[in-house]
């Protein structure tokens, strides 16, 4: 586990220093902007008010391609990463853009990786969106615990294949593939002009773990629900809110736009 990150809150001089070189927001989806499950008229308000302000908002999910395709066109947002930071979404091109290279039986390949799991768990259950994925396989992580989880993420290893998870989902995936390498690839295609100094990355759960590592991006934000999986993440985030789900990031957004109109 990384030492030194002090898990600050928001509201401290280092959080408002960091807030005041913000330029793009970053965030998770499940369990970060969701509350209890469900987007709220809440969320709906803050992404507006971000984007009427000139704050661009990137989602980045560990959500299917197709289920990304069509959230991108009921949010105000202009760009979703789909699958872990397999591919993206923007409202200009809805054709995916691949961030990683796919062969053409990848999907096959992903399969015979679940089967060698499902050798030792026969009830591991493929989730309802797989079949509308691209460059990842999931399954069902109810019932699953640590120690699960733990000897997955060596088996997919010891075959090639990287593995992670969610508050919903296991995902098989490529090795290189996470959210941070995605959305270092997005931002150099999309925003050319910003540094990592300027994003704000946010997330709750060991998938957005990636984002949290000061080394790929210093400002990161967890949402209060982040606490229960400390102590399974090597990368803590910055600063963690008060609130836990889509009212944590109501609390950071609020900040942001104090710190903003000083």
């Amino acid at each position: 586990m990384t030492t030194g990150n002090r898990l600050q809150s928001l509201t401290t001089q280092q959080g408002q220093q960091a807030l005041a070189q913000i330029r793009l927001v970053a965030t998770d989806m499940d369990g970060t902007l969701t509350q209890n499950g469900e987007f709220n008229d809440l969320l709906f308000t803050l992404l507006s008010k971000l984007k009427s302000a000139g704050m661009p908002v990137l989602i980045t999910t560990g959500r299917s391609a197709g289920w990304v395709n069509g959230l991108l066109h009921y949010l105000p947002v202009g760009i979703a990463i789909a699958e872990n930071g397999g591919l993206y979404f923007t409202k200009a091109n809805r054709y995916p853009k691949f961030l990683q290279p796919i062969a053409d039986n990848h999907r096959q390949l992903l399969l015979q990786q679940f089967n060698r799991l499902r050798q030792r768990y026969p009830k591991l259950q493929e989730s309802s969106d797989n079949p509308f994925r691209l460059t990842d396989w999931t399954f069902d992580v109810t019932g699953l615990s640590l120690e699960d989880l733990q000897w997955m993420t060596h088996n997919c290893h010891e075959n090639g294949w990287g593995f992670t998870y969610s508050t919903v989902q296991c995902h098989i995936k490529p090795l290189p593939q996470d959210k941070a390498s995605g959305l270092t690839q997005v931002i150099t295609q999309q925003f050319p002009d910003l540094t990592h100094q300027q994003v704000l990355t946010v997330g709750d759960s060991p998938n957005d773990e990636s984002m949290f590592d000061p080394e790929q991006f210093p400002h990161s934000v967890g949402v209060a629900n982040v606490r229960h999986y400390l102590d399974t993440l090597d990368h803590h985030p910055a600063f963690v809110t008060q609130a836990e789900e889509g009212e944590g990031f109501g609390e950071l957004v609020k900040t942001l736009f104090d710190v903003i109109h000083q």
